[in-house]
């Protein structure tokens, strides 16, 4: 009673500075249901920290909501909440749902005063402490950061990460921030919920799943189709709704005979069907080009038994049993992360076995541990920790790696963020020593990925790899259960083909920086030489000079510069082409030759918020990107080139989330308007069972759809079945959409769709 009278004095206090506006739209705003809403979410907060604290620890989470109340007391969200809504409800998610402490707490509700208020680092550290202190500023982003080469997001997500690998903490409130972000997209515009959720599946979501946070990275990748391909979302999300009924009478069905043995063996346990994640049922489709109706496991079946400890192993497996005597499994598709869990401490046994009415059902069989620990990862260790050594200690090892790829200072911040988000969402591999010591390495991890996870120096010297005793070269794709001995020699240097088929961020980034300290010594001498040629042409060696050059050659730096020098890819002829260029240069106010990319992103904006494409009046350049071939219809934004104008991108494009997740502030808004009826080049692949006169049939079709033009056409048959591919001419989406419509209707023809890109 006696805390709620206290938090009450608090908001009151920072409240009446709004009570004089009487010509403000604040009027509107009712304070007094106001500041018990956020009394009420606080509460809320309080009874959802699952660990048990001290009446200290309890005080200063009051302490902090007081703080983050009055810092954020005149501000407001999109939606027209008070701002402070978010950090409770960000701390709720860190309480709740990753089931964190009161450090974790506290920080949440203080995570955006630094950036956005007049708070300061050091006001934070006097009141809560050096390590609070540490976290949020691990937190704060980066903002007005426009670099030439590196973009806001891959320099922001970098220093989260350097925060993150000294306090684990830094990146799961990171997460339920972005999560609670998410899940209020709706009140943003646009631009910025495709800019925001594209970021999400590039980084958010994987990290989600390296930290063993299932349920937040499910939810995440949910949300973040819904904002970059509302259309498929919403289709699948109403099939899974129409289908529901039929789906809860088929798993009722599955469950029953399992149930009952289950119950005869004395086991408490819970079984339960659920759907898919939308997300990937939406990748499958995609990936295998089939419908919604195509896919046969749109759920599984969980069994989450009470086990002790000791027995965890044994009881799973019997229960493994008891289900496969009921039904037949796949033998194939049995997969065993109790004996070896995931890097991630993900523990489960997964099987497919063949239900009634003769479909293949997942069964993922787990003791109530495991659960807890697949869906909150490793935030839920604190509740197992005997059981979860093994677990930290993998986090440490991995959090150990991340230290290290952040310890380069040169490596380029794009590339770092590529490299490490590879092998945070690719599945593993378990390989041994030549003593048997176990690695964990990603599937399709090489020997050379091996030798670089041994030693650095193993790696550089490595000329060959012994797997099972025979002699494979370093490029050897490994399998799990693989015994492996790395051969070296010390004349063995690393090179530029080893890039081609290393998979690990650990050996991509030691390899780099072992050829950039190969190049710079070569480099050394391409600046002497460099010196010695351009004396003979008369140019004077000045750093001007050779600005110019890095420009001319469009090179990235001047070591490059030097080093082609060196190799003599750039020799005599080269820099007379230089020289005659520099003389004959007049100024020009070119995007090429003088604009820097902000000036560009500048001067582009300035010609309005909204690139509208087709219209005549609209002075900027723009192009139709190659990539995803982007047609009236589509969802599509504009973005800013330094050398090739703007290009059109489908919103669903391939490369749309690395573009929108690296250079965001180089996106503009487009879209477009119908008053020519233009003819746009699309791709459609057509699969079937090959049948005399079909290929005639196809066509027919096309030359019978109205206006639609057919540039190409080719088919390959193998085995009784036909892959084609046809190039036409269309309008738009609705005109394409159309023709793959009827293209479906033909006999033989199992599958139709969109290609990406198109060559045009």
């Amino acid at each position: 009673m006696n805390e709620h009278k206290a938090h009450t004095k608090s908001i009151e206090t920072i409240s009446t500075a709004n009570n004089n506006s009487n010509n403000n739209i604040a009027l509107q705003i009712d304070e007094e249901a106001e500041k018990k809403e956020i009394l009420r979410r606080y509460r809320k907060l309080l009874k959802s920290i699952k660990r048990k604290i001290t009446p200290e620890e309890r005080k200063n989470i009051r302490k902090a909501f007081d703080l983050a109340v009055k810092a954020h007391a005149n501000i407001r969200r999109k939606s027209g909440e008070p701002y402070i809504y978010h950090p409770i409800a960000v701390a709720q998610i860190c309480a709740e749902e990753m089931g964190l402490g009161d450090t974790s707490i506290i920080c949440a509700l203080l995570h955006d005063t630094v950036e956005d208020t007049d708070i300061t680092l050091q006001d934070i550290e006097k009141l809560f402490g050096k390590k609070i202190s540490t976290i949020i500023n691990g937190l704060t982003k980066i903002s007005n950061v426009l670099d030439n080469n590196k973009s806001i997001q891959a320099e922001n997500f970098r220093k989260v990460l350097l925060a993150m690998a000294e306090d684990v903490r830094v990146i799961l409130i990171k997460i339920a921030d972005r999560l609670h972000n998410m899940r209020t997209l709706e009140h943003m515009s646009r631009e910025q919920q495709i800019k925001i959720a594209s970021e999400t599946l590039f980084l958010y979501a994987p990290l989600a799943h390296r930290l063993g946070l299932n349920s937040i990275k499910t939810e995440l990748e949910d949300l973040g189709l819904k904002y970059t391909n509302p259309e498929a979302y919403n289709e699948i999300a109403e099939k899974l709704k129409e289908t529901e009924e039929e789906r809860k009478k088929y798993i009722n069905k599955f469950i029953q005979p399992v149930k009952k043995a289950l119950e005869e063996k004395g086991f408490k346990f819970r079984i339960f069907g659920r759907p898919k994640s939308i997300y990937s049922i939406h990748n499958k489709m995609a990936k295998k080009h089939v419908t919604f109706e195509e896919i046969y496991d749109i759920f599984a079946i969980r069994i989450v038994i009470d086990s002790e400890p000791e027995n965890e192993k044994s009881d799973c497996w019997e229960v493994y049993s008891i289900v496969t005597d009921i039904y037949h499994p796949y033998p194939d598709r049995l997969r065993d992360w109790i004996s070896t869990p995931k890097s991630n401490g993900y523990e489960s046994l997964h099987t497919t076995v063949m239900g009634p009415e003769g479909k293949w059902v997942e069964v993922q069989i787990r003791t109530t541990r495991m659960d807890e620990l697949a869906e909150k990862g490793y935030a839920a260790h604190w509740k197992y920790k005997e059981a979860s050594q093994e677990r930290e200690s993998r986090l440490e090892e991995w959090l150990r790696k991340v230290r290290e790829a952040l310890e380069n200072p040169d490596s380029d911040a794009l590339e770092f963020i590529d490299d490490f988000k590879l092998n945070l969402f690719s599945d593993e591999i378990y390989v041994f020593t030549p003593k048997g010591d176990m690695k964990t390495l990603p599937a399709g991890a090489t020997a050379l990925d091996f030798a670089f996870e041994i030693h650095t120096k193993i790696g550089e010297h490595a000329i060959g790899a012994k797997v099972n005793q025979k002699l494979v070269p370093l490029s050897h794709v490994l399998q799990s259960g693989d015994q492996v001995e790395i051969l070296t020699s010390t004349k063995q240097k690393p090179s530029e083909d080893w890039l081609k088929f290393v998979v690990t961020a650990r050996a991509k980034s030691k390899i780099k920086a072992a050829l950039k300290e190969q190049r710079k010594k070569v480099a050394e001498e391409g600046k002497e030489v460099m010196k010695r040629k351009l004396q003979k042409l008369d140019i004077p060696f000045e750093s001007d000079i050779i600005n110019e050059m890095i420009s001319f050659f469009k090179l990235p730096n001047v070591m490059e510069l030097y080093y082609r020098v060196a190799v003599g890819n750039i020799d005599l002829p080269e820099l007379k082409s230089f020289k005659k260029y520099k003389e004959s240069k007049h100024k020009k106010s070119t995007v090429e030759n003088n604009e820097k990319i902000e000036t560009l992103v500048t001067r582009t904006r300035g010609k309005g918020d909204l690139l509208v494409i087709g219209d005549k009046m609209e002075q900027l350049d723009y192009k139709l990107s190659p990539c995803c071939n982007p047609i009236p219809g589509d969802d599509v934004f504009g973005f800013i080139t330094t050398d090739e104008g703007i290009k059109i991108h489908r919103v669903n494009c391939p490369n749309a989330i690395h573009l929108l997740s690296h250079y965001a502030y180089r996106v503009v808004k487009a879209k477009w308007v119908n008053e020519h009826l233009l003819s746009f080049l699309a791709g459609i692949k057509v699969k079937g069972i090959d049948k005399l006169g079909l290929v005639n049939e196809i066509t027919k079709v096309i030359s019978n759809e109205h206006q639609v033009n057919m540039r190409s056409i080719k088919f390959d048959t193998e085995d009784g079945l036909f892959d084609g591919e046809i190039m036409v001419y269309v309008h738009d989406t609705k005109h394409l959409n159309r023709l793959i419509k009827n293209l479906k209707k033909v006999e033989g023809v199992t599958s139709v769709y969109r290609m990406d890109g198109v060559e045009s």
